[in-house]
């Protein structure tokens, strides 16, 4: 069984925008490469796990959206970052839906499709939703960036993040997981 680890993209791997479609606005966070290149030097598999409910309300299309992860994918595979799978869910939070976060759907479907040990594994996000997905699947560790909308939910609603671990940034999460993992 392989160990992953599974990233929120908006406010954990780059800036959180707003219904971020244009590839002109992706703008990767500091730090970002070699704390992934360090976790994949270390066989983590790095899968990304992204609501883009501006798809269904009408703001953007899938073709936004793929274009925008071709993007990252090359931008990320220049840096020795390869990502096994980006997972989306599309839809709006008022219409049903498959993998939409907390939904632990996609995590399984890696497990599934590429021999991932979820109890090995982590959850990087920003919101309580990333998190979620991550308790909801079993894996090892939830973690809680304090980039994005992470600084809010840290400071406003402590208490929601259970054992959630907190962080201030990916390179930090990096780190922790490389030492649990030991």
């Amino acid at each position: 069984m392989n160990r992953g680890v599974f990233l929120d993209r908006d406010g954990v791997l780059i800036e959180e925008k707003g219904y971020l479609h244009r590839v002109e606005d992706v703008v990767v966070l500091p730090g970002i490469e070699p704390a992934l290149s360090r976790l994949c030097q270390r066989g983590f598999l790095l899968f990304i796990v992204t609501n883009q409910s501006g798809v269904g309300r009408g703001y953007y299309t899938m073709e936004d959206v793929r274009k925008v992860h071709e993007h990252l994918d090359r931008h990320f595979r220049n840096q020795g970052v390869i990502f096994q799978k980006t997972y989306v869910a599309p839809e709006a939070p008022d219409q049903p839906s498959r993998g939409r976060k907390p939904s632990p759907q996609f995590l399984f479907d890696a497990r599934e499709e590429f021999g991932v040990d979820l109890a090995a594994s982590y959850m990087i996000g920003d919101k309580l939703i990333d998190l979620e997905c991550g308790w909801n699947a079993g894996v090892r560790k939830s973690i809680l960036v304090r980039t994005g909308y992470g600084a809010r939910l840290s400071q406003e609603n402590p208490r929601v993040l259970g054992s959630a671990l907190v962080v201030d940034h990916l390179g930090d999460a990096a780190d922790w997981i490389l030492r649990d993992s030991d």
